[in-house]
C-alpha cells in the first residue's frame, strides 16, 4: 500500500477508537515517526496531509529538517534527548515529548532565547525498564511541580512508552495508569492543566485513544517496517 493509503487506514482506524470511546476524531493529534526514513518519504506524508512528525535523534533529525525546510512541519523530539544536546534541540523541535528529569528541564531552559516558550510532556517510566528513560510513577508529581516552574518550558502533559505486548489488551492497564496519574497530579497542582497524553503506537494505538491518548506516534503503520 501507498503511504496515502496507509495514512487513510489509520485515519478510519483513530475514527473508530473515536467512535467506541465517545471522543472526537479532533481530540487526537497524529503524530508520525520518520525515524530512520528518508525526507523523501516525509514529505510524501505531508503530501498526503501530514503535518505533525516525530524523530528519535537529534542528529538524524537535523539533516532532515534542513532538506524539508520548505515545508512547515511540526517536529516532535520522542527519542531521549542527551543534555549535550540541548541548545540543538531546541532550536530544531516544536515539540519535546522525552523530558525525563529535573536536570534535562534546567539544561533545556539555559539554551532558551528570550521570550521562547517550548511545549515539553514528561516522560513516564510505568514498566519499571531499565532500558528506558522516564521518572517513576512516584516522583512524577514532584518533577512536574519542579519543571513547572522553568518558564521557558510550557509543560503539556505526559509521555509513556510501555512495555511491548503483541496482544494490544495487554498493554491497556500502562495507558490508564498513565491517564489516572495525570488527574492526580492535576489534583495537587491544580494550577497546571496538562492536557496532552502521548501514548500508543502502531500496534496499539486505538486502544490508547480509548484510554484517553491525545497524541499518538505511528510509524510502521504509515512509512511501512524499518
Amino acid at each position: 500500500m501507498s503511504i496515502q493509503e496507509n495514512i487513510e487506514r489509520v485515519q478510519e482506524r483513530i475514527r473508530e477508537a473515536c467512535r467506541r470511546s465517545g471522543r472526537r476524531p479532533e481530540e487526537v493529534r497524529l503524530i508520525a515517526i520518520s525515524k530512520t526514513f528518508p525526507a523523501a518519504r516525509v514529505r510524501e506524508a505531508y503530501q498526503a496531509g501530514l503535518r505533525e512528525f516525530g524523530e528519535n535523534r537529534v542528529q538524524e533529525a537535523a539533516a532532515k529538517i534542513a532538506e524539508l525546510n520548505d515545508l512547515p512541519i511540526s517536529w516532535h523530539l520522542v527519542g531521549h534527548l542527551q543534555t549535550n544536546k540541548t541548545k540543538r534541540a531546541r532550536e530544531l523541535f516544536h515539540w519535546i515529548h522525552s523530558l525525563d528529569s529535573v536536570r534535562l528541564a534546567e539544561k533545556l531552559h539555559q539554551a532558551a532565547r528570550v521570550g521562547e516558550r517550548l511545549p515539553v510532556l514528561l516522560q513516564v517510566n510505568l514498566g519499571g525498564e531499565e532500558t528506558k528513560s522516564g521518572v517513576g510513577e512516584d516522583e512524577a508529581s514532584g518533577v512536574v511541580e519542579e519543571v513547572s516552574r522553568f518558564t521557558s518550558l510550557d509543560l503539556r502533559g505526559l509521555m509513556l512508552i510501555p512495555p511491548f505486548f503483541e496482544d494490544p489488551e495487554a498493554v491497556r492497564p500502562f495507558f490508564r495508569r498513565l491517564r489516572q496519574l495525570r488527574e492526580r497530579i492535576r489534583a495537587s497542582l491544580p494550577h497546571l492543566a496538562l492536557p496532552e497524553l502521548s501514548m500508543g503506537m502502531s500496534h496499539d494505538f486505538e486502544v490508547a485513544i480509548e484510554e484517553g491518548a491525545t497524541m499518538i506516534r505511528v510509524g510502521t503503520a504509515i512509512f511501512g517496517r524499518r
